[in-house]
């Protein structure tokens, strides 16, 4: 396959971050500058910059002398991020309830769709997609408060989230349940806001609660990676 022409840093940054959350790229692993300039077909700015952009997002780390590597979260970060999505998840479905329109029930539908995507990605066994749409289905309900802030707010804790659980989950299972998002939907749909918020936080502290101690491998063909 031929190399990857990109030449601006935010496409090569969503190319590596996509790899991260769909877990091609595990916790720990190097991202060499030479392998990425010959991956993408780019000089080395461009590929810093990415890695630049990636490690304000905490998906990457810069270390003098090193280089970068994929971040690996520590259980305290797996706590506090956690802690944090649970207050935000909560007020976006008080949000949602209490705003409840004729836009936002099309909307819902839509989410539920989602659902039903990530349902099948997982029994054909897709797990990149299963794993994508599952923070997908969070980063979606908050886009149905309008509140821009807590959207990029959220969406940021979702991809740290996708990243510790490539570090602390079981192989080759996502922690984030289907069944339990369908639930969070059915009942926002019925104006429920209590079981809405006590379903959120139940599945939230579940999610955390699955993740389980693994080592990283620390090493991955960026060639492979990429499909080059």
């Amino acid at each position: 396959m031929s190399q990857t022409k990109l030449s601006e840093p935010a496409a090569i940054a969503e190319r590596i971050r996509d790899a991260i959350l769909e877990h091609r790229l595990e916790p720990g692993a190097k991202l060499t500058e030479a392998q990425l300039c010959d991956v993408f077909g780019v000089k080395r700015g461009p590929v810093r910059q990415a890695l630049s952009l990636l490690a304000t997002e905490h998906l990457v780390d810069l270390e003098p002398n090193r280089g970068a590597f994929v971040a690996s979260p520590s259980l305290q970060e797996v706590h506090e991020v956690f802690e944090m999505r649970r207050i935000i998840e909560g007020a976006v479905i008080e949000r949602v309830c209490r705003n409840q329109r004729g836009q936002e029930e099309a909307h819902l539908k839509a989410i539920a769709k989602m659902i039903e995507r990530e349902r099948s990605a997982f029994e054909h066994r897709d797990f990149r997609s299963w794993i994508r749409l599952s923070g997908e289905f969070h980063t979606a309900l908050a886009q149905l408060t309008g509140n821009r802030v807590l959207c990029n707010c959220l969406s940021g804790l979702v991809a740290r989230s996708t990243l510790i659980s490539a570090l602390y989950e079981s192989l080759g299972r996502s922690p984030c349940s289907f069944d339990e998002h369908a639930e969070i939907v059915e009942a926002i749909g019925s104006g429920d806001t209590a079981r809405a918020s006590e379903l959120m936080v139940r599945h939230l502290e579940a999610v955390e609660l699955k993740m389980l101690d693994r080592p990283a491998r620390g090493a991955a063909d960026l060639r492979e990676v990429f499909g080059v």
